[in-house]
């Protein structure tokens, strides 16, 4: 038999187990539910970067930014940058790739009081400037944009583009800029996890005229100067190739009077690679 003071002792760990999880469970319940969105960022490597994120608490209505909480940037599981949230929810997170490629990363809540653990992945496009780079509207992926499923060998055929030679940057059109370039950043990316698409830099912009052209110019002003082709399903995208003396395909076969008159045209996928 125990002595007594030895049952007393164990009693009281019992219980101090039993307060300390009962603890635990009320701050984590307490804790803020939140979602964290990333941008992907372009840069050479060896050069500094700016990852973008934002932190917003999910509600029923809209999401409230969080400000003043602690993030981190993860690359090959390493903890390589923290910054903290401000009043608007956003926090940019400086890194230096050493390696290139497009390198996946995950920013994350650090230890904070207020907001339960989440995280995010994103992508780091850390290209040679020398490598030529192809921009891809996302629309062009979709069999039918109302319902986007992605066209047949669509992810197949742009494999082999990037395999070996291209960059692809993702263009993803906002109309009119009213979206949330954070979840349109995050949308799309999912999109071409789930369906298999080689991975690129996620590029989200207003579908007003010029904002797609003016992107393209901004890029080769710094330094971008091996755009070369854009694939798209638009005239709009198509042109803003063409006025810029690019290479451009249009992919479906659109109707004549939305296909501009120096555009190249596949019915399908596995005829965009014939123009290249």
């Amino acid at each position: 038999m125990q002595p007594r003071y030895s049952i007393i002792r164990n009693a009281l760990f019992l219980a101090s187990l039993s307060v300390l999880a009962a603890v635990c469970s009320v701050e984590a319940a307490d804790k803020t539910s939140a979602s964290l969105l990333l941008k992907d960022s372009l840069t050479p490597p060896k050069k500094s970067v700016t990852v973008e994120a934002k932190l917003a608490a999910k509600g029923l209505l809209t999401n409230v930014a969080l400000g003043g909480e602690p993030l981190e940037l993860l690359v090959n599981g390493k903890v390589v940058a923290t910054a903290m949230t401000g009043g608007d929810g956003k926090a940019y997170l400086s890194y230096r790739p050493k390696a290139r490629g497009t390198i996946p990363f995950q920013v994350r809540v650090g230890n904070s009081p207020r907001v339960a653990p989440t995280e995010a992945q994103g992508h780091l496009a850390a290209w040679e400037r020398r490598s030529p780079i192809l921009m891809v509207e996302m629309s062009a992926l979709f069999e039918d944009p109302a319902a986007p499923e992605p066209m047949a060998d669509a992810a197949i055929e742009l494999g082999k583009l990037t395999q070996f030679y291209y960059n692809v940057i993702y263009v993803v059109s906002e109309e009119g800029g009213k979206g949330d370039a954070f979840q349109a950043s995050d949308r799309a990316r999912q999109w071409l996890s789930t369906h298999k698409f080689p991975l690129g830099y996620v590029l989200v912009l207003s579908s007003s005229d010029g904002v797609l052209g003016g992107k393209i110019d901004e890029l080769r002003e710094a330094g971008w100067t091996t755009i070369r082709i854009g694939v798209g399903r638009t005239k709009q995208f198509a042109e803003a190739f063409l006025q810029r003396r690019l290479e451009a395909v249009m992919v479906p076969e659109p109707a004549k009077a939305d296909r501009p008159r120096k555009a190249k045209v596949a019915k399908v996928w596995k005829d965009v690679r014939k123009h290249f």
